[in-house]
């Protein structure tokens, strides 16, 4: 486990590498790491960790590539990079990391974004025809085809609008609202090899008297472009939890809610059928 960068009342740049079958750690190299920063996003290769964004008092468009068996950096280009940014989501595809959406230095919302390929070093541009409209705190999903953009929040409301990103064609799809949760934010979002499944979340601003808590959930399958709900649970309403994809069942753990304040130490497990 690679854990780099973050905030304890300051941006740090240095991290370290957990090993759960020996239960130690050792530091990750700070020679030629990316500069200190937070709310970055962070990706794995499956040979290297790359750290792209974020913000240091300043609104980030670089980053650097970790390679934890030589404990070495690369520098991320800069040359035709996305505009910097926070808040913002990163998948893998196998051969690329799709950067989109977030916030700039000045709170305005993005539906922009950029394609990094680590073998030649080089950025291209994700096409903003078709894009879902600009926001942040929202889920991005890789399929293995697609690129899977749903909820979060524009411009301070919450939106429905979501599509479907295919990097091989540079061309969004829209995702259906047809059946689809109710608008949210804070949930989670899992990908199961066949469907995307969301669960739990907010639907207003989570220090609002008004703000209401989820703990239902919904799955969606981008080959039919439809959406089914999940059977019930037995737990509290919440949104900040985690989802974990075991390869046969979803794990949610913790979470809270605002109104009143309430910290969660309990989960449940989703198999589905």
């Amino acid at each position: 486990m690679l854990i780099w960068g973050g905030d304890v009342g300051y941006p740090y740049d240095w991290g370290g590498m957990y090993n759960p079958l020996t239960d130690t750690w050792q530091p990750i190299t700070t020679t030629g790491a990316p500069i200190l920063r937070v709310y970055h996003s962070a990706v794995w290769t499956g040979t290297e960790m790359l750290i792209w964004g974020g913000n240091t008092g300043v609104y980030l468009n670089d980053g650097g590539r970790y390679n934890p068996s030589t404990d070495t950096w690369i520098p991320i280009t800069t040359t035709n990079a996305p505009q910097g940014r926070t808040d913002h989501t990163a998948v893998w595809t196998d051969t690329e990391i799709l950067v989109w959406g977030g916030t700039d230095s000045i709170g305005v919302l993005l539906n922009d974004g950029g394609r990094y390929n680590p073998l030649t070093n080089t950025w291209t541009p994700i096409t903003t025809t078709g894009a879902p409209v600009r926001r942040c705190s929202h889920t991005a999903l890789w399929t293995g085809q697609e690129m899977l953009v749903w909820g979060g929040n524009t411009d301070y409301w919450l939106t429905l609008d979501s599509a479907k990103y295919n990097p091989t064609l540079d061309r969004w799809t829209p995702i259906t609202t047809t059946g689809a949760p109710p608008t949210r934010y804070r949930y989670s979002a899992v990908w199961t090899g066949t469907e995307m499944i969301i669960w739990g979340g907010i639907d207003n601003d989570d220090a609002s008297d008004t703000a209401m808590h989820f703990n239902d959930g919904f799955k969606y399958n981008p080959a039919t472009d439809t959406w089914a709900p999940l059977p019930a649970v037995n737990l509290a309403p919440r949104g900040a939890h985690f989802a974990f994809w075991t390869g046969t069942e979803m794990l949610i753990w913790g979470g809270m809610s605002w109104n009143p304040v309430e910290y969660y130490k309990d989960g449940a497990i989703y198999k589905p059928k």
